[in-house]
């Protein structure tokens, strides 16, 4: 079982390399943040598979607020992307 995850964390981790080729090559800004945020919920995930495989409980709290910090920069994104990026801090 432990090898299992542990190869499911590599692939994650392989998914993260596209991802990052994919962010660096997006031809808009909604195109990199999808993949800013798909690095938080892939990131989370490898956390928490490792956590599990080395019973380390400091790396679900990482994992934890990596997932969080993600959501908020998608929620930042989405609200500056919805008045039309004009900066106004109302």
């Amino acid at each position: 079982m432990t090898t299992l995850m542990l190869l499911t964390a590599v692939f994650l981790l392989g998914n993260l390399v596209v991802a990052l080729l994919a962010a660096a090559r997006g031809p808009t800004p909604a195109d990199r943040m999808l993949m800013a945020l798909l690095f938080g919920t892939t990131g989370t995930g490898i956390l928490a598979l490792l956590s599990v495989v080395s019973a380390s409980t400091p790396l679900i709290d990482v994992a934890l607020v990596l997932a969080l910090l993600a959501a908020i920069g998608g929620i930042a994104f989405a609200k500056r992307a919805w008045r039309g990026g004009e900066g106004s801090d109302d």
